[in-house]
């Protein structure tokens, strides 16, 4: 199939413009940044607040039919947020609140029963079993702690990265999600999580504790909603990140191309990527209870297209768009546009030939699995996408005379060896 019609079947590629015909101003490019920004998270809210419905719906009446739906909400709610993390590595605003909201991977048993294999301690986690859903009593830092109602205040402000581990991950997506699928346990095997309904139930109670089970689930969801407000309202017309943004022309564009480089390289092609092939562990993966990780991957990917183009396609089918970085870059050097822009497509290609084999034949775990050639090169491919548009976007800040950014490293791309230490 020819690349093109593949990205168009897969993305709608008619959101990939050409430059501009008039000149671009670095004020206007910031703008469209920032209101691409208020869009994404807008509608990262809006399908969480459907989500946090079908949660409702889930407590009240709970079977394989409430369950189903509420985590068909939850894949949905990726969706706009996976877009969103391009904006990341840069703005300090948001990577200082992203680790309440997708922060990853987990110690599952701090939050619920774990199967057998999980382990029952760790020399890095005092509270790595703790089981907070069993446990109304806790001990926290060397301190008692009630925790017989859990609520939004108890999960953020007690257990969260409690004693400074981060794997201690109390909210958030991937709390919920762990809630919805309970623990992948096929390994490289066929399969996602598959906790059943009735952990839910009152009246049928399995796994224990429904009750608190429940709670647990309804506060995670309802401090999802409480941060996404929190970081819509800073996009908006008076909002700190926006502020910020536009306070300094040339560290915002800085900003723009910085979020792009950190996340192809570092972020998605080392930490979340490289490291799980080389390991070729099924825990080394970003939405593993769901086996969504391809998912996640690839709305990265359309998130820094998203940037680099100036447009959005918003959930309601609107399209955000404006002055883009990239006719900046087409406007100072037109062979670093032209590079640049045609990497960015070859890697969405390779992502979104992952994504298919992932729906179609295997699972992400699979593709990583060990033995598993051709799957392992498809993975691969992506990661070489990723790591080949890092070096247009450094030269980009170069022809825009930015000087220089700091893209974020991994020892999983930069010094391999250091993985197996």
């Amino acid at each position: 199939m020819p690349t093109r019609l593949l990205i168009a079947l897969l993305t709608g590629a008619c959101l990939m413009a050409a430059p501009s015909a008039r000149a671009a101003e670095p004020g206007a490019v910031l703008t469209t940044y920032a209101d691409i920004a208020h869009a994404k998270f807008e509608d990262s809210l809006t399908t969480a607040r459907a989500l946090d419905a079908a949660i409702d719906a889930l407590i009240a009446n709970p079977s394989e039919a409430t369950l189903n739906a509420a985590r068909a909400a939850w894949i949905a709610a990726r969706v706009p947020y996976q877009q969103t993390e391009v904006y990341r590595f840069g703005n300090a605003i948001v990577d200082d609140w992203e680790g309440k909201v997708n922060a990853w991977p987990l110690d599952e048993g701090l939050i619920d029963y774990v199967d057998a294999s999980y382990g029952t301690e760790s020399d890095e986690n005092t509270l790595y079993t703790v089981n907070v859903i069993a446990n109304a009593k806790l001990i926290v830092n060397g301190a008692d702690v009630d925790a017989s109602a859990i609520t939004p205040e108890l999960l953020a402000e007690t257990l969260h990265e409690a004693e400074e581990v981060e794997a201690n991950v109390a909210t958030g997506y991937h709390a919920i999600e762990f809630l919805l699928w309970g623990q992948d346990l096929a390994g490289t095997g066929a399969g996602a999580g598959q906790r059943p309904a009735s952990d839910f139930d009152i009246a049928n109670c399995t796994g224990g504790h429904c009750d608190r089970r429940a709670e647990y689930l309804k506060s995670a969801s309802t401090l999802l909603l409480t941060d996404l407000e929190e970081m819509v309202a800073n996009w908006e017309a008076e909002g700190a990140a926006r502020k910020a943004l536009l306070a300094d022309e040339q560290a915002g564009l800085t900003t723009i191309l910085t979020g792009m480089g950190s996340l192809s390289y570092g972020e998605l092609a080392g930490e979340r990527m490289k490291l799980g092939l080389l390991l070729h562990d099924p825990e080394e993966e970003h939405d593993c209870f769901a086996d969504n990780t391809h998912n996640s991957h690839y709305f990265n990917q359309i998130g820094i297209r998203n940037i680099y183009i100036g447009a959005y396609k918003r959930i309601d089918g609107s399209v955000v768009s404006g002055p883009s970085i990239g006719d900046l870059v087409a406007e100072a050097d037109a062979a670093v546009h032209a590079d640049l822009s045609a990497k960015i497509e070859e890697t969405l290609v390779a992502m979104a030939a992952m994504k298919a084999r992932a729906e179609g034949l295997e699972a992400y775990d699979q593709m990583i699995g060990e033995g598993n050639a051709e799957g392992n090169a498809v993975v691969q491919a992506a990661i070489d996408g990723l790591v080949a548009q890092t070096r247009p976007i450094e030269r980009a800040v170069a022809a825009l005379g930015l000087g220089s950014i700091e893209v974020e490293g991994s020892d999983s791309l930069d010094n391999p060896s250091a993985v197996f230490q």
